[in-house]
């Protein structure tokens, strides 16, 4: 089923690689999948089309802490807190600094 989706998703993505929704979608695909360098791919064209994508931000991260990407999470949950600071995310801007403080020193 998964195959399904991430087929459709590429389609949708073929009509318009613009498409932020079928973009963030294909990332958590790859994701739930288990293939973080795939969701990080995904998650990092979506946010050059789309950086007020405030969920990119924490998936991304949690993508580059599961490749051992430590620095890198850290400095994408930072620039997403301050994203989501200036649209008043408050509840996305709560999550990334959850996961920004569990990382290790």
């Amino acid at each position: 089923m998964t195959t399904n989706r991430m087929e459709t998703l590429k389609n949708m993505l073929a009509q318009n690689p613009l498409d932020s929704f079928a973009r963030y979608g294909l990332a958590m695909e790859h994701a739930n999948g288990g293939d973080w360098e795939g969701a990080l791919g995904e998650f990092k064209v979506l946010l050059e089309n789309n950086a007020g994508y405030a969920a990119a931000y924490f998936h991304g991260g949690q993508a580059l802490e599961k490749l051992g990407r430590v620095e890198e999470a850290r400095d994408l949950y930072r620039k997403g807190i301050e994203v989501t600071a200036r649209s008043g995310d408050r509840h996305t801007q709560s999550e990334l600094q959850a996961a920004l403080d569990m990382l290790p020193l």
